[in-house]
């Protein structure tokens, strides 16, 4: 059997011009970043202020100091101001500014403090203006800035018992006395160990014995982890269930009043008992989703998947456990995603793109493909060889030799991502970078294009053909999976960027991303990257790894996070790496291949000795190989699994794949031998060209269209080049599938590779309303 094409994401070897940026060194840092919670802090680190002048303006400095017996890399600092004072002229640091609040981080000259010194003569100051006062609440990284110990909350007083059944207890309090920072949470104790929590002063403690008597303390803790001391203790008995056998009747009206694309509100009318009802138990399927008390009759559910049928049930129970009959059971199907029930548009957009191609965030406004896209990908980011964790703030091209197994480890480019400075032609708003904040480079300008397009989203792309060798090892194990989810999220979800050339830092890129796409090319296959490890139990891991970025992402809260993956066309890879059963319980939808189905690369180690269709929506009748790739055929895969169509787009390529020295065969180069790739846009990528660059660089190319199997090929005639691409008849064509098939959508790979004035995206957009 012919061997499966490589299915790039993109070219074997991408290189990285980067550029050089002024370096300054600026002594005087102003304007607002947005922050993170700080980290505790290091022993030792202490922060004292000193204030000078007099009148309406004064300074104000604080000096970080470490007394510690190792370097700390970086500090936060947080203070209060006394009424009546504002600040400004900030030095040495920068400052956010909330009301009376001020958080400040370093300058990146003064960030690090060894052990034993202090920050001078650079530390933080402000220029103060009215009572010269001392701010107060001051706080370093996390902890009291004179570096005492933080007095905790007070016991919570007036435990008392609110309720009890055969197998709960539930507890009311006053709320606690606050120490040195507020209460933000209570613990229930019994015996010493936790068994509830909760965020109010209201707690039940579940599974308990009947017809047992249990004693119980309650300690609040507050924003920085400190534990209060226990309150008195209170006693409750559980409910005997012989006094009551009587259960209640159903709830009736099962009904939803809101619907979103992770979230269902359900409301149900009262049930009744001889005695009472206690409670109400939410059934999502057969699996209990919550327990609501009597007194509520209603409940939302969150933490659900786009584009889902979900069946609802609600039991009454009363004090004794008994339970009811189920109500009516009520199916809804959460919204989509994307798309807002037409058909959503994701595009990639290529970090290396802003150097050879010449093609910057801001094209993607100018063409108007952002007015237009749903979701964009910004690939990629790289996996830490040795950490298995996230990668980035370094800079470090890939090895120019595409069979090189180490390739791509320890790639990366935070020179791109945050570290250049864009002048104001390359912009997206204008504004040239200033070349010292913390935000520069390509994720600002995805901050702007947020900006200026609110309905964008934006995914942060991990992996791809380069750098997918760490996949299978960061996916290994529960404290694997767990470590590395966590590490992505820390740096692109809540913002927290290395350190490089003075940018990055706490929650600097917070906000920018609204999720994660997933790029492992392929889990439980050979096939990958010359090196990628790979393992049979690849296939579970890749759906533990999905579930464990779904279960992080919904617990930062707010908005749904989106979770995509690209995934294969050829049946034999989805098998062996895809659990399709599994995974879309909690991924919002997969891009599935469409391209790359044949192809020769700059080493000539994929097929090239015979042309061949790159992106046919159907096999091809000609093909002479036995199990040929297509659209269709990787669809109907999904789709026959269960899959809902909703929940996939298939991938158009922007570029072509070409042979040199191809015979005519009477078949215009269809199928026909061939003597290696044809030069590429880019010397290191042969076979490969922009679309825009293909039609405007191979001169005599003949453009023919196979409407059999709805590809495109241009043909510069006998012993020539052949090229196999995407172009406007080929899209509408294959926009007609999705709407066919009621797919979600289309994905483009990638936008530089389409015309100034956007050819072929306005064809996808016109055949995807």
């Amino acid at each position: 059997m012919q061997r499966a094409a490589p299915l790039r994401l993109r070219p074997f070897s991408v290189p990285r011009r980067l550029l050089a940026v002024l370096a300054v060194l600026a002594l005087a840092l102003t304007g607002l970043t947005t922050l993170a919670p700080p980290a505790r802090a290091e022993a030792g680190l202490t922060a004292t202020f000193s204030s000078s002048g007099s009148g309406s303006s004064w300074t104000g400095k604080f000096v970080v100091a470490n007394a510690g017996t190792a370097a700390v890399d970086t500090w936060s600092l947080e203070f209060d101001l006394p009424a009546g004072v504002s600040v400004s002229n900030h030095t040495h640091g920068t400052a956010q500014v909330d009301g009376r609040h001020v958080t400040v981080t370093p300058a990146y000259y003064n960030a690090r403090v060894p052990a034993g010194r202090d920050t001078e003569p650079y530390s933080y100051t402000f220029t103060g203006s009215g009572p010269m006062t001392a701010p107060t609440g001051c706080l370093i990284n996390g902890e009291k800035c004179d570096g005492a110990p933080a007095v905790p909350p007070q016991a919570p007083a007036g435990v008392t018992v609110a309720d009890t059944t055969a197998r709960t207890v539930t507890l009311e309090w006053n709320e606690a006395a606050p120490g040195d920072f507020p209460v933000t949470a209570y613990e229930v104790l019994r015996g010493g160990s936790v068994v509830a929590a909760s965020a109010t002063t209201r707690a039940t403690v579940r599974d308990l014995t009947p017809a047992t008597s249990y004693e119980f303390t309650v300690r609040a803790k507050d924003s920085r982890g400190n534990e209060g001391p226990p309150s008195a203790p209170v006693t409750a008995t559980t409910v005997d269930p012989a006094t009551d056998t009587v259960p209640p009747t159903a709830p009736g009206n099962l009904r939803t009043t809101d619907v979103t694309s992770s979230t269902v509100a359900l409301r149900w009318d009262a049930a009744t008992d001889d005695k009472r009802v206690a409670a109400y138990d939410v059934y999502r399927g057969t699996a209990l989703a919550t327990s609501v008390p009597a007194d509520t009759l209603t409940t939302t559910l969150t933490g659900l998947t786009p584009a889902t049928r979900y069946d609802f049930t609600v039991r009454a129970r009363d004090a004794a456990d008994n339970p009811s009959p189920a109500g009516n059971t009520l199916t809804v199907t959460t919204d989509e995603a994307v798309g807002e029930g037409g058909y959503a548009k994701v595009g990639y957009f290529v970090q290396w793109g802003i150097y050879g191609r010449q093609y910057f965030v801001k094209d993607l406004d100018t063409s108007g493909a952002a007015a237009r896209l749903d979701v964009v990908n910004y690939a990629f980011a790289n996996i830490d060889p040795r950490n298995l964790t996230c990668l980035n703030g370094v800079t470090k091209g890939t090895s120019p030799d595409p069979q090189d197994p180490n390739q791509g480890d320890g790639a990366g480019d935070a020179e791109a991502d945050y570290g250049r400075a864009f002048p104001a032609g390359q912009s997206v708003d204008g504004v040239a970078d200033d070349g010292w904040g913390k935000l520069r480079g390509n994720f600002n300008q995805l901050k702007k294009l947020k900006a200026k397009h609110p309905h964008l989203k934006i995914l942060i792309s991990l992996g791809g053909w380069t750098y997918s060798k760490y996949f299978s090892d960061a996916a290994a194990t529960p404290a694997a999976r767990e470590k590395f989810v966590k590490s992505c999220i820390d740096m692109y979800i809540k913002g927290d960027l290395p350190e490089y050339n003075g940018a990055g830092g706490p929650a600097v890129a917070a906000g920018i991303f609204d999720g994660i796409d997933l790029d492992w090319e392929w889990p439980g296959s050979p096939d990958g990257h010359p090196g990628n490890h790979w393992s049979p139990e690849d296939k579970a891991n890749n759906t533990a790894l999905i579930a464990e970025f779904r279960r992080q992402l919904d617990a930062l809260g707010g908005d749904h996070k989106l979770l995509t993956a690209f995934t294969p066309a050829d049946p034999e890879k989805i098998d062996a790496g895809w659990d399709l059963k599994e995974i879309f319980k909690y991924m919002d939808f997969a891009n599935v291949q469409g391209y790359d189905f044949h192809g020769s690369g700059s080493d000539n180690s994929w097929e090239p000795h015979r042309t061949g269709h790159q992106a046919n929506l159907y096999p091809d009748a000609q093909s002479p190989y036995p199990d040929d790739f297509s659209i269709d055929g990787a669809v109907q895969h999904y789709l026959d699994a269960g899959v809902s169509p909703r929940k996939l787009t298939i991938g158009f390529p922007f570029y072509g794949r070409g042979w040199q020295q191809v015979a005519d065969g009477g078949a215009n180069g269809e199928w026909q031998s061939a003597n290696g790739a044809a030069p590429g846009q880019f010397q290191e990528e042969a076979g490969t060209r922009g679309y825009d660059n293909l039609t405007a660089m191979v001169p005599g190319m003949t453009v023919h269209h196979d409407t059999q199997s709805v590809a495109t090929y241009g043909y510069t005639g006998p012993n020539g080049q052949w090229w196999s691409f995407d172009d406007t008849w080929a899209i509408d064509r294959k926009t007609a599938y999705i709407r066919e098939k009621g797919l979600l959508g289309g994905m483009v790979w990638e936008m530089s590779g389409d015309l100034a004035n956007g050819t072929l995206f306005n064809a996808l957009d016109r055949g995807l309303p």
